[in-house]
Formats: C-alpha cells, sequence, structure tokens
C-alpha cells in the first residue's frame, strides 16, 4: 500500500505543475513519466556496474554510453544522480538542450531488456515543463520519495493516474481499478496464457492480470519458464495514442512487468492475421465512439458484423482475436444488450449460439462518474466455434461501494464481493435462484425466444407486495368525520372571539 507520505508527495508534484501553468492531467502525468523512466534508467545502470564489479565482466548495452557525446559532453551528466546535484538553471538547460534528443533517437539503440518496452514509444516524447523552478521542485521532490518497498513505484503510478478526472476523447475513460479488479478476479489469468486488451490506454487491466497472478501463484517469477513469459510474452496492449502508449508501458514498468508488449495500433482498423485465435484471455473496456465509416473498418471484421459502431466491432474483434477455448471479460453500453438493429441481433446470436456466453452482469450507471453517466454491463464469454450456452448468469449489481453521483463517495459497503462468490457457485448453487433474486440463471432456449436480448430487466421477475386498501366507502366515512370535526373546532373558535 501506497503510504501517506508518498501521496502527499505526489500532491506535492500536481500542485507544482498546476502552479507552474500545466492543467492537463494527461500532460502532468507524461512529464511526470519521464522523469520516473530516467529515475529508473539510472537505477538500473547503477545495478549493472556494480554486477559488473562483482563479476569482473564488463557490462553491455548501458543505457548511458561511457564517453562523451559528438560535442564532447559527458553522457553520465544525463544520468538522475548526477543531474539532481544540478541547479534548477543548469538542469532545465540540460532538460531542454539534451535529454530529450537523448531519449528519442540514442536510448533505443543503447537499451534492452525492461527498457525497451519504453524506449520504443520516445519518438514522440515533447519536454514540456515550463520552468526551471518547476523542474528542479520536481526533481527534488522525487529523488526524496522512498520507493524502496516491492510495491511502491506501482502503487504510486496508480495514485497518479487516479488523478485523471476528466473524460478523454473518442469515448474514453479510465476503469474504475475495483471493477477491473472484478473482472480479473473472476477470470482467474494463469500462468503461460497470453493476455491482450485492444484498447488498452493506461492499461489498466493488464496490470490488474499482473498483480493477480504475482499473488495467486507464488513460483510464478522464480520458475524460469514462467517468469520469462511473465516478463515478455504474457501482457499485450493496442492503442492509438502514443501518448497512452508510453504511460501505459510505464504503468506496467512501475508494476515489475519488464518488457510487455504495448503497441500501436488502431485494433478497428488494421488487419488481424498475425493476431488471429492468439490469446487465451481479452479484458477490455472499449471506448463507445460511436460510428466509424466502413472504410475506416478491417475488412475481417466486417466479414463477421456489418456495422459502424465501434462497440460492436469490438465485439467482433475480440471474437476473432481468442484461440478456442479463450475468455473475455469486456465492459459494453447496455445498447449492446438489447439493440434491435441487425447487427446487434446478429452479433448476440453468435456470442449465444456460436460460443458460449457465460454471464452478464449489470453496472449501476454511476460506475463512470465523473466521467461519464452512460449504463453499462460487463460479458463474459468463452470462444468455442462450438456453441456450448446453456443457461447465461444475471447480476443486477445495485453498489460498487461508491456514491453514484460526481463525488462517489466510498459508503463502505458493495455488492462486487458477493458478485465473486455466487460467480463461483453459477453452476450449483445458481441454477435454483428466484428470478426476483439479485443474480440468476436463464436458458439458452429462452434468450433465443426473446430474439435473443440479454437485458436483465427482460428476464428479472419483480415481487410486488399486497398492500391491503380500505374500501371507498370506509375512506369516504373517515374523510366525513374529519371535516365534521374542523367544523366544530371551528366553531368553538368563533365562541372565543365573542
Amino acid at each position: 500500500m501506497i503510504t501517506g507520505e508518498i501521496k502527499s508527495q505526489v500532491d506535492k508534484v500536481w500542485n507544482t505543475f498546476w502552479t507552474g501553468g500545466i492543467s492537463n492531467p494527461i500532460e502532468i502525468i507524461e512529464q511526470v513519466t519521464y522523469l520516473l523512466f530516467l529515475k529508473r534508467l539510472d537505477e538500473a545502470q547503477t545495478r549493472a556496474e556494480k554486477q559488473a564489479l562483482r563479476t569482473k565482466v564488463p557490462a553491455r548495452n548501458l543505457p548511458f554510453p561511457p564517453g562523451n557525446d559528438a560535442l564532447g559532453r559527458p553522457w553520465s551528466d544525463l544520468r538522475w544522480k548526477s543531474f539532481q546535484n544540478d541547479s534548477k538553471d543548469v538542469m532545465f538547460k540540460l532538460f531542454t538542450d539534451r535529454m530529450f534528443v537523448f531519449l528519442r533517437e540514442v536510448l533505443p539503440t543503447q537499451s534492452n531488456g525492461e527498457e525497451s518496452s519504453y524506449a520504443k514509444h520516445l519518438e514522440g516524447a515533447r519536454f514540456t515543463i515550463p520552468t526551471a523552478n518547476v523542474l528542479g521542485t520536481v526533481v527534488d521532490i522525487i529523488t526524496n520519495m522512498d520507493m524502496s518497498g516491492k510495491d511502491t513505484k506501482g502503487d504510486l503510478y496508480e495514485y497518479m493516474l487516479s488523478k485523471l478526472s476528466t473524460a478523454g476523447t473518442n469515448g474514453q475513460f479510465r476503469t474504475p481499478r475495483h471493477i477491473i479488479d472484478l473482472m480479473v478476479r473472476m477470470q482467474a489469468p494463469q500462468p503461460m496464457e497470453e493476455i491482450c486488451d485492444p484498447a488498452s490506454g493506461t492499461c489498466g487491466f493488464l496490470v490488474q492480470a499482473s498483480e493477480y497472478l504475482r499473488s495467486n501463484n507464488k513460483t510464478l517469477l522464480i520458475d524460469p519458464e514462467t517468469r520469462n513469459f511473465y516478463n515478455n510474452q504474457q501482457f499485450h496492449g493496442f492503442d492509438f495514442d502514443n501518448t497512452m502508449l508510453r504511460i501505459g508501458a510505464m504503468n506496467l514498468l512501475q508494476h515489475g512487468v519488464e518488457n510487455p508488449e504495448v503497441t500501436y495500433r488502431d485494433s478497428l482498423a488494421n488487419l488481424h492475421e498475425t493476431e488471429d485465435e492468439k490469446y487465451s484471455l481479452i479484458l477490455a473496456n472499449p471506448p463507445f465512439a460511436g460510428s466509424l465509416d466502413y472504410d475506416n473498418v478491417a475488412k475481417d471484421l466486417l466479414s463477421i458484423v456489418k456495422t459502424k459502431k465501434t462497440e460492436l466491432l469490438f465485439l467482433a474483434l475480440f471474437l476473432r482475436l481468442l484461440k478456442p477455448g479463450g475468455r473475455a471479460a469486456v465492459i459494453v453500453p447496455d445498447g449492446v444488450l438489447f439493440g434491435s438493429t441487425k447487427a446487434h441481433k446478429e452479433l448476440r446470436k453468435l456470442i449465444v449460439d456460436g460460443h458460449r456466453l457465460d454471464a452478464v452482469v449489470k453496472l449501476p450507471s454511476g460506475v463512470f462518474k465523473p466521467y461519464a453517466g452512460v449504463s453499462t454491463a460487463i460479458l463474459f464469454f468463452t470462444k468455442t466455434n462450438a456453441g456450448g450456452t446453456e443457461n447465461v448468469w444475471f447480476y443486477d449489481v445495485k453498489s460498487d461501494g461508491f456514491s453514484l453521483d460526481d463525488k462517489r463517495t466510498p459508503l463502505g459497503s458493495d455488492d462486487l464481493t458477493d458478485v465473486y462468490n455466487r460467480w463461483m457457485t453459477r453452476s450449483t448453487t445458481e441454477l435454483t435462484r428466484a428470478r426476483t433474486d439479485q443474480s440468476f440463471t436463464v436458458p439458452r432456449s429462452e434468450i433465443e425466444a426473446n430474439d435473443y436480448d440479454l437485458s436483465l430487466n427482460r428476464y428479472k421477475e419483480i415481487e410486488y407486495d399486497e398492500v391491503d386498501h380500505k374500501s371507498p366507502e370506509e375512506i369516504l366515512g373517515a374523510l366525513d368525520d374529519l371535516e365534521a370535526s374542523i367544523l366544530a373546532g371551528m366553531a368553538e373558535l368563533r365562541e372565543l372571539l365573542k
């Protein structure tokens, strides 16, 4: 857990940027990301140098090369341990003249291993810290942060990302951590499974999957095979926003994944031959951006469902990327569940009849506030290519543990633990629950009979309490008595006023 002291230091960094004229939270996070990465590079080089001294084997592929640049200036000037002691003005000149040229042009040719996954996204990196004073203050704060704890760096980065309080463009917004955690626990990622988020953003789903794997597999990072797979092949994220790619890659690095595949890609536009049936698990909250032109949509997706709706195209994409037996937990807008267009119905029918729809978890409409008030649900399905849906499990989440207004105040209780517990007994206890309960199952035949409508309210039964009303005669009699009482009281008042 991140300490109150580090939270206070992050808040101080945030306030320094705001008072310095940078108010865009994405820009703040991007600039801090560069600084954290530079500190990480220096730490990695220090470890390599110490190992070289112990083993008497020269260190190779150091981020900061020995010697000088073309102008005779030492590369060592760019190391954190060097510039942190410079004056603010000298440090600012170093960053404006040399640091970002090094990051964009030199580092990608020098680094390998844990640095390469981030270094490859630095082509468009820009230094936008406005003044020497802001830079010096932020460097001082980061230098004094105690990040020696195993999970502190990851928790620090998550806390910083939690400050994203404005919606992104094209329908993008950050998924709450506790919703991601529920989805990951319900799908239970396993070692040696390739996991993908085709709309990865800050890589929150991949980070949470990595944390789940570490917590539930004690030998994961001890066994050479599973450790190598975890660090280099297990996590795949796609996005077409270079800033998000840098932030997402750093998020995974800070959480201990050395070389994740975080790649630039427009998931709906690019063809997917090399990715077909590659992944065991997809976790995603794709953007709901409305409609796209057919010319901008990959033809292999249109062969599954002919539509311009991004939410339907992403579902088609997930089916294409999953290997047989692969699982998905994805957030969709409510319209996917009951939309009446041909494309909506065909895609629901494909998931129910052609594969196995496992569950529909209805979320309250305030879950994504203050970003948006859109009503959503989580779909859980398994790719089979041969059907297999027998009973679909529904759960109506009333509370996610926070108020459903823009303030999102913690409430102290939620339904999410109950969702998970009932999910684990969905093939036994849940089969007998009444439709009036918060969760229940519906047979595939009934869903088919309802035109593949997957909205929870289509199947939920509401119990009405029987109320024993008085007859009209009794009510009128009571009104007569009341009126007589009022008239008598008024008569008494008149007598007193005489």
